[in-house]
């Protein structure tokens, strides 16, 4: 969802709101130089107070006890509350987040510098990032942890704005650590090293109606499936005779064109399904105008073969979700947390729910100690416990993806019992069904539906790509954003022509010019 996070506007998605992120991003990098000294007392400093840290996440039944800890750097913590800076949720997870921390509160009630609080901060995604770069740099607001989209991690941890999250190779930290998805684990990491914890991940559905497809006789195993590829897709939408002119028209699929971070996202899944990548594993542009056309030419066949829902140029999620749940197209690409939404918007037996073809990007957000807390050892403790298996349980049951693959299995370890009652609708008894369904699908599909949509999610994320890796990716999705849609908006589109401009553009971008 992070375009990837529940900063979407999934993941608060980036909105294409221009913040001078190029200049920005420039600053904040040589903002390092000057941090550095800082930086090498901070490491030492959590090389002594791994163990503590250790214990402490340990500890998350925590009681009324444990007062006041070290704040990392040596010295007393300074008292609570210990403050989580994140985007606004609006995936309609009824407030899991907020449920969380007040469940962690419960269990450190006797303890004020235990106590946390949640802070939204509010805008789109790129609003949010340009919010939290600026108080990180000049210190004007007490943030302890920040909840940063999987994409912001190279350029906050570049700037010295975040900590490096201690790391054991053996034990019961390590053990813990090998629980969360690989590929999610991975979004945490920059130059070897890890910056973060995962908090919620996201990965691309296809989200489908059998009964439109069943009506235009396309037997069932021709239907979407987990080999399922793009040129099948094409072939149903050519069975089914759609060729919509107008937005009120049905069409093949639609997805999330408009300018901003939706459409990053369905390009990088284009250019990967086409083996076209832009950066190398240390952000170092990779690609050429002839790699830039193939990845392009991918794009525009998902457009025009799939008759793609004329609306989807100006189409964010929800305007995407709503075009499917009214009819206007037969799939849909969209994030996991559409599978509990479209049931309030139609039927929950009217629509399905299926791996994407080909290769599908993460989302998501990350959970960082900032580099300035006075509080490290309690925040990490904190950010701990809201990523424990327990809780990665309750954001999957609350309509996120969870970054644990425990949570996917049929022995997970259930929602905190406060959390998950406050999660229900009023006057819902606790479900009786058995670990694996969960709670978070539609009423109408049922345990079964909502156990096999489990194990679709859990092994999407296990394929999952990610978008480039660099410090500049605020000036990277603007300047692909642009060129592309002012491509897609082309009654004739040059690919050849838009490939040698972008490459240009990319390479100055990555270069950080």
């Amino acid at each position: 969802m992070t375009y990837g996070d529940h900063h979407h506007t999934h993941d608060g998605t980036h909105d294409g709101t221009h913040d001078r992120t190029g200049t920005r991003t420039r600053t904040c990098i040589r903002a390092r130089t000057r941090t550095r000294a800082r930086t090498r007392r901070v490491r030492v400093a959590l090389a002594l107070g791994c163990l503590l840290t250790l214990v402490s996440a340990a500890c998350t039944g925590g009681g009324p006890g444990g007062g006041a800890q070290e704040s990392g750097d040596g010295k007393p913590a300074a008292e609570g509350p210990i403050v989580v800076a994140s985007g606004l949720d609006v995936t309609g997870s009824g407030s899991v987040r907020q449920q969380l921390i007040e469940e962690w509160n419960r269990r450190h009630a006797g303890s004020k510098a235990q106590q946390a609080k949640l802070v939204e901060l509010p805008g789109g995604a790129d609003q949010q990032r340009s919010q939290l770069l600026g108080a990180l740099q000049s210190g004007s607001a007490r943030y302890d942890v920040v909840n940063l989209d999987i994409t912001w991690i190279p350029e906050f941890a570049e700037a010295g704005l975040i900590r490096p999250m201690p790391v054991q190779e053996t034990g019961p930290a390590a053990d813990d650590d090998r629980d969360f998805i690989r590929r999610v684990l991975a979004t945490t990491v920059w130059k070897d090293r890890s910056y973060a914890r995962p908090f919620n991940t996201d990965v691309g559905l296809l989200y489908y109606r059998p009964d439109l497809l069943t009506k235009a006789d396309i037997a069932v195993d021709k239907q979407p499936n987990a080999h399922w590829t793009w040129d099948q897709l094409y072939a149903s939408v050519k069975t089914l005779g759609l060729n919509p002119v107008r937005s009120d028209e049905r069409a093949g699929w639609t997805t999330q064109l408009k300018q901003y971070e939706g459409l990053t996202v369905n390009t990088v899944e284009a250019f990967a399904d086409a083996g076209v990548e832009l950066t190398d594993s240390e952000g170092k542009y990779s690609s050429s105008p002839t790699e830039l056309k193939k990845g392009l030419d991918s794009l525009l066949d998902r457009v025009e073969r799939g008759m793609v829902q004329p609306a989807a140029l100006s189409s964010d999620e929800t305007a995407s979700l709503t075009d499917f749940a009214e009819g206007r197209a037969v799939f849909l690409r969209h994030w996991p947390y559409a599978y509990g939404a479209l049931g309030s918007l139609m039927d929950p037996k009217a629509y399905a729910v299926n791996p994407l073809p080909g290769k599908a990007v993460l989302g998501g957000q990350n959970l960082a100690v900032t580099a300035d807390s006075p509080r490290a050892t309690n925040a990490r403790a904190l950010v701990a416990f809201l990523t424990s298996r327990e809780s990665e349980r309750c954001l999957l049951d609350a309509g996120f993806a969870a970054t644990r693959a425990s949570a996917y299995g049929s022995a997970a370890k259930p929602c905190w019992p406060r959390v998950a009652a406050a999660l229900r609708p009023a006057g819902e008894d606790a479900p009786k069904a058995a670990a694996g369904t969960g709670e978070g699908g539609p009423r109408g599909q049922g345990a079964q539906a909502r156990a096999a949509y489990i194990r679709i999610l859990g092994a999407a994320l296990t394929e999952a790509v990610q978008r480039p890796r660099t410090p500049y990716y605020g000036a990277f999705t603007q300047v692909l954003q642009s060129r592309v849609h002012a491509l897609l908006a082309e009654e004739r589109p040059d690919t050849a022509e838009a490939a040698k401009g972008l490459d240009k553009e990319l390479r100055d971008v990555f270069a950080g010019r």
